[in-house]
């Protein structure tokens, strides 16, 4: 059974510290919500993750079935089964939808003679429109468009941790139950996933086992499905004290620019 375990884990970006020391186990099928206001330390804790560059450790542990996530470079943690769908998905002119994923079955030692059909297969399962397999990855795709095809790639290469960073920013009624719904599914057949969001509507079809509470760079509650209750009710003032802070806020700038994993 597959299990990423984050153990005080502390970092930041461009010499400003904004993770204080995270803890947080993800077994194998289990959906964990991540909920926060702005400036909490969500996208960095995302970045950190999959070592984004510019963001730094330093301090702390992450295993993935025991082994050091940290001590690789991005392709590696994604080989070794730790996938992010991001909140700004990347265009790649020139670079088929199936040529990425035909690549990254390869890295992973999978077999990749039927993507073509497995690419058909998803892309109706979740609304994705056939025409798009064909072009450029989200090349003059819309932002519902693009998480789509993020949901589509997650459901071929089937890792063992997804992290969804705000999968439901962008995406309307239909396209938010579409992909929540094929996650929840891929939870239900053994993947964990981590779902960074500031919003519980994405909790009423992707309904997690555990939700966390992260404030300044802290997870400062944890619980069941109740603690989205509480937020619906009495928002993050009853976990911030009315001070949420804007320690991230040059990460969340950050997020949205071309500097991303595609630019490593």
């Amino acid at each position: 059974m597959s299990m990423l375990s984050i153990s005080d884990l502390r970092g930041g970006v461009a010499d400003t510290d904004i993770l204080h020391g995270i803890n947080l186990n993800v077994d194998a099928g289990e959906v964990h919500a991540i909920m926060g206001p702005n400036g909490a330390g969500k996208s960095t804790l995302s970045a950190v993750l999959m070592g984004r560059p510019g963001y730094y450790v330093s301090g702390g542990t992450v295993t993935l079935d025991g082994a050091d996530i940290l001590a690789m470079p991005t392709w590696q943690r994604a080989a070794a089964g730790l996938h992010l769908v991001m909140q700004y998905p990347s265009e790649v002119p020139g670079v088929s939808i199936q040529s990425v994923l035909i690549e990254a079955l390869q890295r992973r030692g999978r077999d990749d003679d039927d993507v073509d059909a497995l690419l058909a297969t998803e892309a109706e399962r979740i609304g994705f429109a056939p025409a798009f397999l064909a072009r450029s990855l989200n090349v003059d795709m819309s932002g519902g468009e693009k998480k789509r095809n993020e949901t589509l790639q997650l459901a071929v290469l089937q890792p063992k941790v997804a992290i969804l960073d705000e999968l439901d920013s962008g995406l309307d009624i239909d396209a938010l139950r579409d992909c929540a719904r094929r996650v929840e599914d891929l939870s239900n057949e053994g993947m964990g996933v981590v779902a960074i969001t500031h919003y519980s509507r994405l909790l009423e079809e992707l309904r997690p086992d555990h939700i966390h509470i992260l404030v300044k760079g802290r997870i400062v509650a944890s619980g069941g499905p109740e603690l989205a209750d509480v937020l619906e009710r009495d928002g993050y003032a009853a976990f911030t004290g009315g001070d949420a802070g804007d320690e991230d806020a040059s990460s969340d700038d950050a997020s949205s620019s071309l500097d991303d994993l595609f630019r490593m």
